[in-house]
């Protein structure tokens, strides 16, 4: 099934704000938002728990690795391309990506044990063993975060997913960071 990369004039009633509000934040509209625009509903959720998100109190780098974690093990090419540009802008160090697209280690203990309990959580359905905790705890996170990572994977999730079934093309902007697993 195809779905349509709305515009602002053609996105339904509860969508166009929303996309008008990304273009003037971001100079464009991601197709993720505009594909997301048919389902009003998901659009409002997606933007409303990123900006959440961003309140956590994970840093810049640390909320990138949760969402490019995510979206390495859901296998998503779009998000992948997105936040690897994205964590670029953010001044996420270039290392740190570069493993998370590969599925390599990070360099950085603390934030390698981030990266490894994310994708328990997501492996496992939300049952990550109390290893996997414990380690992530050992490695300097608190409870909370545990917490915030759940909220990440979660939010990341809906993007992943809505991706998958429309297959959502990839903007010019993300296109220098175009991924798939098997590069």
């Amino acid at each position: 099934m195809t779905y349509p990369v709305h515009t602002i004039d053609s996105a339904p009633d509860g969508a166009a704000n929303i996309l008008a509000a990304a273009k003037k934040g971001m100079g464009f509209v991601p197709n993720l938002y505009a594909v997301m625009a048919e389902a009003p509903a998901l659009l409002k959720a997606y933007t409303t728990l990123s900006k959440i998100f961003d309140e956590t109190s994970l840093t810049p780098t640390e909320r990138q690795i949760v969402l490019l974690t995510t979206s390495y093990a859901n296998d998503c090419e779009y998000c992948i391309a997105a936040h690897s540009v994205i964590s670029q802008m953010q001044k996420v160090p270039d290392d740190v990506v570069q493993a998370i697209r590969a599925g390599r280690p990070i360099s950085d203990t603390k934030l390698d044990a981030l990266r490894r309990f994310t994708g328990a959580v997501v492996t496992s359905r939300g049952w990550p063993s109390d290893a996997d905790t414990d380690a992530f705890l050992n490695a300097g996170y608190e409870r909370r975060h545990v917490l915030e990572v759940v909220l990440g994977i979660g939010m990341k999730t809906l993007s992943n997913y809505a991706n998958h079934i429309a297959e959502t093309p990839l903007d010019q902007a993300f296109a220098s960071a175009a991924w798939s697993k098997a590069a």
